[in-house]
């Protein structure tokens, strides 16, 4: 399976900054030699790329610096050339990991998920949204090679509502976004998802796995007979039970069933799966790495499995 890092790129941050930017390499390090997943650095993405998604004026400000007081507090980081330069490198990430799931069933991206920001601004630590460029590219990409529409599934699973992807894809029809997390928290003005499912703080594996089966059963009977041709799942690891803002209670084992359900879901139906890490702030980076690792350790399994299945081409689902 191939993964795709960009953590070379190192957001110079102030002293005491709350976000975690070591667990990137951390995550990398501990795929080194893993049997099965294949790392590549990520390419950048192009500012034609970046503005299938994001307003041109926005896409420049980000890279000249040119950004207001304002815009740059929402996103959270301090301007810097590597900021900028990170941004485009996880959206490159995801960008290589759908084109190799169209072409292998499964790829990840050890960064991204960055589902907070706007067409015009970046909020909550997202500066672009790497799942909607991605998306754009890919279905751009198959209606040139293939005279076909290509339908997007975004299935994120991060604590907090993906709020910038609901609204770039609102009244969509081609693009279906589902989001499941946690009611009381961040964004506290969320948007409207195709569909939305809100957890109560401290919910637990059981209650969580069965919103998750009634989601994804929404999902496949909104699309009817004809599945998706690409799925997006942003496997955040802030459900934990360990994660310092994400006030649910998942444990590992329940993480884990949830990567479970999804990658299997997705692969019965013959829809390939572009993963992101997306969220985790775990009080504990280690836990929250094995979490992340073991979730690549599933999809690795997964990707196997796409390639045992005789009537896979490698040319893209089938089911598209």
């Amino acid at each position: 399976m191939q993964a795709f890092y960009a953590d070379q790129f190192v957001l110079p941050l102030p002293e005491g900054h709350r976000f975690p930017m070591a667990k990137y390499a951390m995550l990398r390090e501990r795929l080194l030699g893993e049997p099965g997943i294949r790392l590549a650095p990520a390419p950048a993405a192009s500012d034609g790329e970046l503005a299938l998604a994001h307003e041109p004026r926005y896409v420049t400000a980000v890279a000249e610096g040119s950004l207001g007081p304002a815009e740059q507090r929402e996103i959270g980081f301090p301007w810097s050339p590597a900021m900028a330069e990170r941004a485009r490198r996880s959206v490159g990430a995801t960008i290589a990991a759908a084109r190799a799931a169209l072409r292998e069933g499964v790829a990840a991206n050890l960064a991204g998920g960055t589902h907070h920001a706007y067409a015009h601004k970046g909020s909550g630590y997202c500066v672009f949204n790497d799942v909607a460029v991605a998306a754009r590219l890919m279905q751009a990409e198959t209606f040139r090679r293939e005279r076909r529409p290509l339908r997007v599934a975004v299935i994120d699973l991060d604590v907090h509502q993906g709020n910038g992807t609901a609204a770039i894809f609102r009244g969509d029809d081609s693009v279906f976004t589902l989001s499941l997390h946690g009611a009381r928290n961040f964004p506290f003005r969320k948007e409207a998802s195709d569909l939305d499912v809100e957890l109560e703080d401290g919910t637990t594996d059981e209650p969580y796995l069965a919103a998750l089966d009634q989601a994804l059963e929404a999902l496949w009977a909104h699309h009817g007979p004809q599945a998706p041709g690409l799925a997006f799942y942003l496997a955040g690891a802030d459900p934990h039970e360990n994660d310092r803002l994400g006030r649910l209670k998942l444990t590992a084992e329940g993480m884990a069933e949830r990567d479970r359900r999804v990658l299997q879901a997705c692969r019965e139906r013959g829809v390939p799966v572009a993963l992101s890490m997306a969220g985790g702030y775990g009080k504990d980076l280690a836990r929250m790495v094995d979490v992340q690792f073991r979730t690549l350790q599933l999809a690795q399994q997964s990707w196997a499995a796409w390639q045992r299945q005789g009537w896979w081409t490698g040319q893209g689902s089938t089911a598209a």
